[in-house]
């Protein structure tokens, strides 16, 4: 899972793992497996940096760094309100 911003500002928690392509459009485009497509605000290149920590953090069965840990309690957070 990476977290990502909306356009509008609205934080989000994406799953990787769904991710078929990034394109900047001039704002970026997250195109997932199952046709759904997002505008976010993040730059492609730093999408490409969280997918592959991700991706490393699982290979390696390690936890996650501290600030994905804080991005998805404070989502998590706002969605139980």
């Amino acid at each position: 899972m990476i977290a990502v911003t909306r356009l509008d500002g609205a934080h989000i928690v994406l799953n990787a793992e769904q991710i078929e392509s990034i394109e900047q459009t001039p704002d970026t485009l997250v195109s997932l497996l199952n046709g759904h497509k997002l505008l976010v605000r993040d730059a492609p290149a730093d999408l490409v940096r969280r997918v592959i920590a991700f991706r490393r953090t699982i290979a390696a069965g390690t936890p996650p760094d501290e600030e994905s840990l804080t991005l998805v309690g404070d989502l998590v957070a706002r969605i139980q309100r």
